[in-house]
């Protein structure tokens, strides 16, 4: 699997969790802990930059979901 692969499958991811939460991109930066910029949600929602494992755990926190659930994705 390419490396732009994996990240659009996890911005995926990430979009399809937010949204069935009916959070905007806002709401889910007012969730997280520490500053972030939604600008910086919308590059990870659609696999245009590389979240770090933090990035990754403050999200997971702020959706309340685990954080092996943003990353469970088919691995080919």
């Amino acid at each position: 699997m390419e490396k732009s692969d994996i990240l659009k499958s996890v911005g995926k991811r990430i979009k399809e969790m937010r949204e069935s939460k009916g959070l905007s991109q806002v709401d889910l930066v007012g969730r997280m802990s520490g500053e972030i910029d939604p600008t910086n949600i919308s590059r990870i929602e659609s696999g245009r930059t590389n979240p770090t494992v933090y990035t990754i755990f403050r999200i997971a926190e702020a959706l309340d979901v685990p954080a092996k659930e943003i990353l469970n994705i088919e691995c080919n």
